[in-house]
């Protein structure tokens, strides 16, 4: 089975695709656009990176009878063997929840994780109700050989649980019983930082088990967030300025690559 990066894990968010709501500028435009961002994180020294299609907002849910379209999927995996070629470690993320996705794309590029937002339990998201769908997700896995890592959040962000669950609970749930093999903690959304409390608690949850950053890490939270994790994976804080919809700045990579490196478990 594959196996898992530590440190810093970058984010290639991929633009509007042919067939989203947003204009598109095609296979082409949207390859480009993928490829400008990877080799900028290559630049600022990343071994690193998940692909994401975060363009397509807004998301189909990703369950049975909504899933990402099959030129979408067969896109992904074009951008992940070009990313294959630059990086050490590559990961796949179908939004918002498409693991099947994810898990073949993963599989037929050789790539080594995919993340998964809701691997079990049931979230109430903007997509309406999400439910995890672990026994599947780990069937198809089984059938395509093994191969990739499965990722997990914990407590997701833009989400809420549909009935109480703390932190541990949700760990165990994605370690014990869903057989993640590790768990993400985000903040509340896309760049918002992880609350210490929250990340210190599923760190306790997991013991040994890898622990990952899902969002919001920089320069100044790194010291308190960082030890408590083997990675983290960041996308906005990369970007010109921190703005999420620009491209990546390899100056503020390096800056956050200096300063994380020697903090990770």
């Amino acid at each position: 089975m594959s196996a898992l990066p530590r440190g810093l894990v970058g984010v290639v968010h991929l633009p509007p695709l042919p067939g989203d709501p947003r204009p598109s500028e095609g296979f082409d435009g949207a390859l480009r656009f993928a490829l400008r961002d990877a080799d900028a994180l290559a630049a600022g020294g990343l071994s690193a990176v998940v692909v994401e299609n975060f363009g397509s907002a807004p998301f189909p849910k990703g369950s049975a009878g909504d899933r990402l379209p099959p030129h979408q999927v067969a896109f992904m995996a074009v951008v992940a063997r070009e990313l294959k070629a630059r990086f050490t470690h590559v990961g796949i993320n179908c939004l918002r929840n498409d693991a099947r996705s994810a898990l073949g794309v993963a599989a037929a590029t050789g790539s080594d994780f995919v993340r998964v937002n809701v691997h079990t339990g049931a979230y109430v998201t903007d997509q309406g109700l999400i439910e995890g769908e672990a026994a599947e997700s780990l069937r198809y896995r089984a059938a395509l050989g093994g191969g990739p890592r499965l990722t997990a959040d914990v407590l997701v962000k833009h989400a809420a649980p549909l009935a109480p669950l703390t932190a541990t609970q949700a760990t165990h749930e994605a370690l014990d019983r869903g057989l993640a093999d590790a768990v993400i903690v985000s903040g509340t959304g896309t760049g918002q930082p992880v609350d210490r409390a929250i990340l210190a608690e599923v760190r306790a949850a997991a013991g040994d088990r890898p622990v990952w950053i899902g969002s919001g890490l920089t320069p100044a939270n790194a010291p308190e967030l960082a030890p408590l994790t083997d990675a983290a994976i960041v996308g906005t804080w990369l970007k010109e300025d921190g703005d999420v919809a620009r491209p990546v700045d390899p100056e503020r990579v390096k800056r956050l690559l200096d300063a994380t490196t020697p903090l990770f478990r």
